[in-house]
């Protein structure tokens, strides 16, 4: 047992969840709803931006990406490129505008724009939806992580992460969880950066990886380990071939762009955090900081991706560690990557990082899930006049109810790509809520119905097109249904509202508010 504790996987572990109870206690008094929803707003840029780089970096960014890269080769890292887009768009169209209008959650704002209650309670169907679809692969990458590393079983690694995550926001709150997700950035940040000095250390630069993948060509033997789809696959030495849509062609390129650069904008937990901030132009910083701090995470995991891919091949590491770099659906690629470049140590700092990965993006979810039920649903329709620290208490309890229904999700998708889960989340936010920030801050002529019928139409359309992709012609089935959903969620927003014409009456004043630097303190 002792030699088990002293183990560097565990140490580390240990050493991240002992700080995660620290920092949790020290900042567990949430006096209001303002301090548990969205911190007091008292965060400057550098602690908010480095909070959205860990709410937004999760394990689809920290194993994700690699496994993709690993995967597929080069084409692997289009996924990070899509990102970065959706970040540069949210900083150039929404941070600012978003923090000036003010308030506690997503769906503050439909409610406030069109003074409805009927558009408050569709947004929280979708800021659910979408975070489900998030909260799934997060916890199936912690769970593969405590089973490969750990030897806990599957189910085990699901209930321990949601305890973890009740713990952490329930007591914490916005103040814990920001502080947290800030630190865990950098603990990431350091695993990723060690990584890549082990691998140039050991020679793996970027000619000796090409030379090394160029020189193989054929067929590997049992690419039923290796391939996305468990088939043997025919490989050229650059990508792989005969998958289906899984190799996109033009039209599924297209798609899959505009559904993951698209998607951050609408994504509940990224837009929240921008109400942390004191005023618009520290939004916007955070939000240009976050742009910097995703671009070096996307190149080291694309790098890593092709060091983890480059050992593969020459089959020259450890056989235990070439078996992993296939297990899991490919998640596992960048602690496997870990442990050839730099033994048991490089591997618990590694795991750490990526539990620190997914406990942040975990936490951005929670919170903003916690406000739908808490803030939007049950203190604005079913007990309307409660005081602050009822409020505080009804947070709470919307955390614990979160935490076994995604449990119940994360036990569901136990052999799916964490990657490839995460790009259908970003396709519903693209889909839905996409169009009504884009189109609510930048036109005047959105109405309470427009809004509404672009949330149900582009969620309903996204959920068809991913759960039910062969009741539709083959020229329709896309992996990542974007060319086809997001026009249909901004074009229900136009057409409804044109047809409608009830265009609110206050609202050159909500566009002053938003657009006017007169408000940059609100």
């Amino acid at each position: 047992m002792m030699q088990t504790l002293l183990e560097p996987k565990m140490l580390m572990t240990i050493f991240l969840m002992g700080t995660i109870v620290y920092i949790t206690y020290l900042t567990k008094r949430s006096a209001t709803a303002s301090d548990y929803f969205v911190g007091g707003r008292s965060f400057g840029w550098f602690t908010n931006g480095s909070a959205i780089g860990g709410d937004y970096l999760s394990a689809a960014t920290f194993l994700g990406i690699a496994g993709l890269t690993f995967q597929l080769g080069y084409d692997g890292a289009y996924y990070a490129f899509c990102f970065s887009i959706g970040l540069t768009l949210l900083a150039i169209f929404v941070a600012g505008p978003l923090r000036r209008f003010g308030a506690f959650t997503v769906a503050d704002f439909l409610a406030y724009r069109f003074h409805s209650k009927r558009a408050r309670i569709v947004a929280v169907i979708v800021v659910l939806a979408i975070s489900g679809f998030y909260a799934a692969p997060q916890l199936l990458g912690a769970a593969q992580i405590l089973s490969m590393f750990f030897g806990t079983s599957y189910e085990f690694g699901i209930i321990f992460t949601c305890t973890v995550m009740i713990f952490y926001v329930g007591i914490g709150g916005m103040k814990g969880t920001t502080i947290n997700q800030a630190l865990e950035l950098w603990i990431r940040l350091g695993a990723f950066i060690l990584m890549v000095v082990a691998a140039v250390y050991g020679g793996l630069h970027y000619h000796k990886i090409l030379a090394a993948i160029n020189e193989f060509s054929g067929t590997i033997a049992n690419t039923a380990q290796f391939a996305p789809d468990g088939k043997d696959v025919p490989f050229d030495g650059n990508s792989w071939t005969g998958t289906g849509n899984y190799f996109p062609s033009f039209w599924q390129t297209i798609s899959m762009t505009i559904g993951l650069s698209l998607g951050t904008i609408g994504l509940p937990h990224i837009l929240l955090r921008f109400y942390t901030n004191p005023s618009a132009k520290a939004a916007r910083k955070s939000a240009l900081m976050a742009i910097a701090i995703a671009s070096v995470f996307f190149l080291f995991a694309v790098y890593l991706g092709a060091v983890g891919r480059s050992i593969f091949l020459a089959g020259s590491a450890d056989p235990q560690v070439v078996k992993d770099l296939v297990a899991g659906g490919n998640n596992m690629v960048v602690p496997s990557t870990a442990q050839a470049l730099g033994g048991e140590w490089l591997l618990g700092l590694v795991i750490a990082g990526a539990f620190a990965a997914i406990f942040s993006n975990l936490s951005g979810l929670f919170i903003a899930s916690s406000g739908a039920l808490a803030h939007d649903l049950y203190a604005s329709f079913f007990k309307k006049n409660i005081t602050q620290k009822q409020r505080v208490i009804a947070g709470k309890i919307s955390i614990l109810i979160l935490g076994i229904l995604y449990g119940v999700l994360g036990l569901m998708v136990k052999e799916a790509s964490i990657g490839h889960l995460v790009a259908l989340a970003f396709t519903v936010a693209a889909s839905t809520f996409t169009p009504i920030f884009i189109l609510g801050i930048w036109w005047r002529g959105m109405t309470e119905k427009g809004a509404i019928a672009g949330l149900v139409l582009g969620l309903l359309a996204s959920m068809y097109m991913i759960f039910l992709p062969t009741t539709l012609p083959e020229f329709l089935q896309f992996r990542v249904p974007g060319l086809i959903t997001v026009p249909i969620g901004f074009l229900s927003v136009y057409i409804v509202s044109k047809l409608d014409r009830k265009v609110p009456a206050d609202v050159n004043e909500f566009m002053k508010r938003v657009h006017s630097k007169e408000s940059e303190v609100a």
